[in-house]
């Protein structure tokens, strides 16, 4: 988990991993540790690069 830099990770790729991890602790709430790693996730998503969307012409 978080083994490769930001900008070698898309936001897919984190997100990912995100929702992994959250999933696999549906019955307990975060501890301190495992919200310290959510945390880094999700700095690490909002730091990634956000995809291009295609210009769309009004034509």
């Amino acid at each position: 988990m978080l083994c490769t830099p930001a900008h070698e990770r898309s936001r897919e790729e984190i997100n990912t991993e995100i929702r992994d991890f959250l999933a696999t602790r549906q019955d307990h709430a975060l501890t301190r540790n495992e919200r310290r790693v959510y945390e880094q996730l999700l700095t690490e998503w909002l730091a990634a690069p956000q995809p291009r969307r295609p210009h769309r012409s009004m034509t």
